[in-house]
């Protein structure tokens, strides 16, 4: 039982947690000076020290480096004893188990540095093998360049020894990289130890710079957390170095690690700033959702159109010119780079209002090929009885006749832009209104059932919205809608902040009543009010993820709320909030 170690916050594998000594410490952070270590048993046999709540004792153990064959390592594997005081394990990512201990020290981190593929596949071992609420702590290695990389991968302490090393070397360290003192005229830094003037900048002053930078680049990686915004300043830190982008890249490829531990949504904007965008579990998630479980419900053509700056896409200068001129005669879908394509009734699901993208009018190869083929796959699973392009040129067209080619659409297609033409040009604008000429409208209450209905396979699961909203009424205004059932009891309201559905009790009921997927939170005999901390929880569906919508049950009380961990999280942690409730009543 994890008793000194708390997560507070979450942004993807990276987390606020803190570490409750005498003194409590907010990681990820500096942590060397909490550590007292009981030795190595390859040295001599160790007598298991008192320990105090002042520190982290780093218990008795036999370090392995990388590469050790398995049959050493078993052999000469050390139990970690049970201690009543903050203490951590020593293990190796090759043959990691859990200690019962509040932290876990990687001892073969140094032969993973330097190589992308290797430190990701460390992490991720590690991290699967040990309890999820414990800390993941990282000795010798750190400096302020790697430090937010190594964070966003899931680690959570570490030390400074790299970094004052480095110093007496005379190796001045930044978050860009390390200058020897020699080079440099001046201190690019204004930190306490940066004050004196260059020419009595001492080695010593060097190892203290790097020190004050190292703790410098970690509160900005906490406030980067905090914010939900951690992954848009790693796409540009990690460009510093080349290995760093290659960890980048390959974390990017350990999809049930990240998406397992990455929010369905979050209040921070997505800044689309690089093509390592297209990679983020967010994106892929929303393309993901949108092909396999988005059901288009509408009868009329589909209207392919380009993004906007403006989110939502509806209350933008350009898509209102686009409503003009369909009058809710086609189906509207947005297509944009990094989201892929975007339904009407989605514009408001996270991330699809939520991102701000780098605008040049040129697309690059990889974001052409990603429209592609979510495009594609768009079109495999709805049909259309026609489907009009009033796209531009430049990147749009070619995308929408490289799929056309692909499924033999090209004779179903009508393009409205002439040829070096805008979108929202009179006659681009004339083009559209007459393509859809003879096509029947469909009413706004058409309009609000599919959305929600399309909200809800989106959040939910495939057939979803039909299982749970077969027969609904709407109130209110979009995108604020109420959604009743025949006896005009509310059974949900939309989110417009989010694009998803927040459910009353009758809805959560008819929810866990239905066919429909559902994200079940089991919690032991009480009531709760306000939220459920982690050790109430009995079990979880391991498909719940932070920002879900659940329905929380347990032998007293039946309620519904939104989850703060993960699903797995909340079944195995002894501390933390797993989710808030906002219905309860007592069975």
């Amino acid at each position: 039982m994890t008793e000194y170690f708390e997560v507070h916050e979450r942004d993807g594998a990276a987390r606020i947690g803190e570490l409750r000594l005498a003194e409590a410490r907010t990681t990820p952070a500096l942590v060397g000076d909490l550590l007292a270590d009981a030795g190595s048993l390859w040295a001599a046999d160790r007598e298991l020290p008192e320990g105090d709540d002042s520190q982290l004792t780093v218990l008795p153990h036999r370090a392995f480096p990388g590469g050790t064959a398995p049959e050493v390592q078993e052999s000469f594997a050390v139990d970690s004893p049970a201690v009543d005081y903050p203490s951590a394990a020593v293990i190796s990512s090759e043959s990691a188990t859990t200690q019962g201990t509040d932290a876990y020290i990687l001892s073969n981190v140094q032969s993973a540095m330097g190589h992308g593929a290797a430190l990701v596949e460390a992490v991720v071992d590690t991290r699967e093998a040990i309890p999820v609420d414990t800390a993941l702590c990282f000795s010798g290695v750190v400096t302020p360049r790697n430090v937010a990389l190594l964070a966003y991968a899931g680690v959570d302490c570490f030390d400074a020894a790299k970094a004052v090393v480095k110093g007496t070397q005379g190796k001045y360290l930044t978050t860009e990289g390390e200058y020897y003192l020699e080079d440099l005229e001046e201190l690019p830094c204004a930190c306490p130890a940066c004050q004196s003037p260059r020419e009595e900048f001492t080695r010593e002053d060097c190892a203290d710079h790097n020190r004050n930078a190292l703790a410098a680049e970690l509160a900005v990686v906490r406030r980067r957390i905090r914010d939900g915004r951690l992954r848009d300043y790693i796409e540009g830190q990690a460009r510093h170095e080349q290995w760093l982008t290659a960890a980048m890249r390959e974390l990017d490829s350990q999809w049930r690690y990240l998406e397992e531990r990455t929010p369905i949504l979050r209040e921070a904007d997505l800044d689309a700033a690089t093509e390592d965008t297209l990679r983020r579990v967010e994106i892929q998630r929303f393309a993901d959702r949108v092909t396999t479980r988005y059901r288009n419900r509408f009868r009329n053509p589909l209207v392919l159109v380009p993004c906007s700056a403006r989110k939502p896409y509806s209350e933008s200068q350009s898509h209102g010119q686009f409503h003009d001129a369909i009058q809710w005669r086609g189906h509207l879908a947005s297509m944009t780079s990094p989201i892929g394509v975007v339904p009407q009734e989605l514009e408001t699901t996270y991330p699809a209002q939520h991102y701000d993208t780098v605008v040049t009018g040129r697309w690059s190869e990889d974001e052409k090929d990603f429209v592609a083929r979510v495009l594609r796959r768009y079109l495999e699973r709805n049909e259309y009885p026609e489907i009009v392009a009033h796209v531009p040129d430049e990147g749009y067209r070619e995308i929408v006749e490289r799929v056309a080619a692909d499924l033999d659409l090209a004779d179903e297609i009508t393009y409205t832009v002439p040829e070096g033409g805008h979108p929202t040009d009179d006659e681009s604008l004339a083009n559209l209104s007459s393509a859809l000429s003879g096509e029947s409208k469909y009413s706004k209450r058409e309009r609000e059932h599919n959305t929600v209905r399309a909200i809800a396979d989106y959040v939910l699961g495939d057939g979803a919205g039909d299982d749970l909203f077969e027969e609904l009424r709407t109130t209110s205004r979009y995108p604020k809608i109420q959604v009743r059932d025949d006896e005009d009891v509310q059974l949900a309201t939309m989110v417009p902040q989010y694009g998803t559905l927040s459910f009353t009790l009758e809805g959560a009921r008819r929810w866990a009543e239905s066919d429909a997927p559902t994200k079940r939170v089991e919690i032991d005999g009480f009531v709760p009010h306000g939220s459920v901390l982690a050790p109430g929880v009995v079990d979880a569906d391991a498909d719940v993820r932070v920002g879900d919508e659940v329905v929380v049950e347990g032998p007293k009380a039946f309620g519904v709320g939104r989850a703060e961990m993960f699903g797995r999280e909340m079944a195995e942690s002894t501390r933390g909030i797993a989710c808030e409730i906002r219905h309860v009543e007592e069975k």
